[in-house]
């Protein structure tokens, strides 16, 4: 054999398939935390409180905002999609009312994580849907921070509404938060904390009322910003704070007893500081 015609075989045989399988580039998992008090049409608590009249409906209105933002995922390449249900006790969605196509995280957990539950580093986006701003907010609905009886949340003087304390424990796993629905209080507040992130405001405060787009509206905004949003996603930085980090905490009524390490400033405010911070989301649970 000539020279050129061993080279020739040589190239030809390094351009075949070796006996070991090609790589794959990995597939984007999606975690989308949802709400209920930022759903399009809910203006009171009752409506979404289990056992009362409307509750049915606005579950109903929960799982097709859920439904569009699961179609604007998958529009956007996502191979797996994971749903949290993040609403009070965390039994909203109907299992048999969500899309097939993604896995359905409900009910609650004893864990720190709490609205974001099964986060880690295995995903590669996070999309809020439904969510309210923090309490205190003006011009917002249904404002509260976890509960009724939280004034405020501030982790090394930054406070934190759930949204923003939920995307720093996305960013612990260095996973950013690239979408988030609401009132529109929820949006400017959530964008001014992380940055520009695609956004859709379903409804906005008018005097303690309501005006908002329909339902069907909604979701299909949800839907074509969510698939933006991951098509983008490069653009998006997890949410860090640089630890060791400190939690004010302040109530309406202290009346819990103290988690271990907590210092009681004043009657209703209480501190505490730890290096991680799983375990100041662990304190402010027990202390809320």
């Amino acid at each position: 054999m000539t020279r050129a015609a061993a080279l020739l075989v040589a190239a030809v045989w390094l351009a075949l398939p070796s006996g070991s399988p090609v790589q794959q580039p990995p597939g984007l998992k999606v975690f989308i935390s949802v709400d209920m008090e930022g759903l399009a049409g809910v203006v009171s608590s009752s409506e979404v409180s289990s056992g009362s009249p409307d509750y049915a409906h606005f579950r109903s209105i929960m799982a097709a905002e859920t439904n569009a933002a699961i179609e604007g995922a998958l529009a956007a390449g996502a191979t797996e999609v994971v749903v949290r249900d993040s609403h009070g006790a965390k039994q909203n969605l109907l299992p048999g009312d969500v899309d097939p196509r993604a896995r359905l995280l409900r009910g609650q957990s004893t864990g720190p994580k709490n609205m974001m539950e099964g986060i880690d580093k295995t995903f590669g986006a996070v999309v809020f849907v439904g969510y309210h701003a923090k309490a205190g907010t003006p011009n917002a609905i249904l404002e509260h921070t976890s509960n009724g009886n939280v004034i405020d949340f501030s982790v090394n003087g930054v406070s934190l509404p759930e949204g923003g304390y939920n995307a720093i424990v996305a960013g612990l796993s260095g996973v950013p938060v690239v979408f988030a629905s609401g009132d529109k209080a929820l949006v400017d507040q959530l964008r001014a904390l992380l940055g520009p992130i695609e956004s859709v405001a379903v409804k906005e405060e008018i005097n303690d009322a309501v005006i908002g787009v329909s339902p069907k509206q909604a979701q299909g905004r949800i839907r074509a910003g969510v698939e933006l949003a991951l098509r983008n996603r490069a653009k998006y930085k997890p949410f860090t704070m640089a630890g060791p980090y400190t939690m004010v905490l302040k109530v309406q009524v202290d009346k819990k007893p103290l988690y271990k390490g907590v210092e009681r400033v004043t009657p209703g405010e209480l501190r505490f500081s730890s290096p991680d911070f799983l375990e100041i989301l662990n304190a402010f649970n027990a202390m809320k």
